[in-house]
C-alpha cells in the first residue's frame, strides 16, 4: 500500500512524514510528493499545511496539484491536516481566499470581542498549545483515543461547516468544530504530528482505515 503526503511547498512535512513513517512501519510505503501521477495512484492521500492560507493557495495553484487533490479526496481515503483542512472549505476570511469547496462552509477568524475566558480575563489569538477533543460523534480515526484527550494547535482561524460533518469539538473559549468527516474524507484542524501518542494513534488509524 502507498499513503502520498502531497507536498505543494507549504507545511511542516519533515513531521508529518516521520510521524507518518513511523505508524506505518510495515503496512504501508509513505512518499512525499509533488507529482501528480504519484498521488493519482497512491492508495491514500494526506494533505497537510501550514502558514498563512492565501499563501497556502497561491502555491498550490502554482504546484499544478489542484486537480489531483481533488481527485483523491473524490476517490480514497484522504487526511486534511492544519492548513490543509483549511482549504477543503469553500473560502477563508483569511485573505478572504477561496479554496477547494471540498466542504461547504467557511474558514473564519476568532473574533476578538469573544475571546475572554470564565474569568474575563482576555484570550490570544492565535489559539496556540494543547486543549481538549471533544468527541461529537464516533469515527473510526478515533478509535481508542479517549474522549477529552489533548491535542496540539496552532491556528487563527477555524472551520465553520454549512453542513452537519463536525465529528470531534474543541473550545477556545467557545465550541468549534476540531475534525470534520465525511464518507472517506477527514480533516482536522490541529497537529496530529505534534501531539504525542493521542496524534500518533489517529495517524495509524488512518493507515489502517479503509474509507468505510
Amino acid at each position: 500500500m502507498k499513503i502520498a503526503i502531497v507536498d505543494y511547498g507549504m507545511g511542516n512535512l519533515h513531521s508529518v512524514v516521520k510521524s507518518m513513517q513511523l505508524v506505518a512501519a510495515e503496512h504501508a510505503e509513505v512518499v512525499l510528493t509533488a507529482d501528480a501521477a504519484i498521488i493519482d495512484a497512491a492508495d491514500k492521500v494526506v494533505f497537510p499545511g501550514q502558514g498563512a492560507m492565501p499563501d497556502c493557495m497561491a502555491h498550490l495553484q502554482e504546484s499544478g496539484l489542484i486537480a489531483s487533490v481533488r481527485r483523491a479526496a473524490a476517490e480514497k481515503p484522504f487526511l486534511g491536516i492544519c492548513v490543509g483542512a483549511q482549504l477543503m472549505f469553500e473560502r477563508s476570511e483569511e485573505g478572504p481566499t477561496d479554496s477547494l469547496g471540498i466542504f461547504k462552509g467557511d474558514v473564519v477568524r476568532f473574533p476578538a470581542e469573544k475571546m475572554v475566558d470564565a474569568n474575563g480575563q482576555k484570550l490570544k489569538v492565535p489559539h496556540m498549545g494543547w486543549n481538549n477533543m471533544t468527541i461529537r460523534r464516533e469515527h473510526p480515526l478515533w478509535a481508542g483515543i479517549a474522549d477529552g484527550e489533548r491535542f496540539y494547535f496552532v491556528h487563527s482561524y477555524h472551520f465553520a461547516p454549512a453542513e452537519d460533518i463536525a465529528v470531534i469539538e474543541s473550545a477556545y473559549p467557545y465550541t468549534f468544530a476540531a475534525a470534520v468527516a465525511r464518507d472517506h474524507i477527514f480533516a482536522i484542524q490541529c497537529h496530529p504530528e505534534k501531539s504525542s501518542a493521542a496524534g500518533l494513534k489517529l495517524l495509524q488509524n488512518f493507515v489502517h482505515w479503509n474509507g468505510n
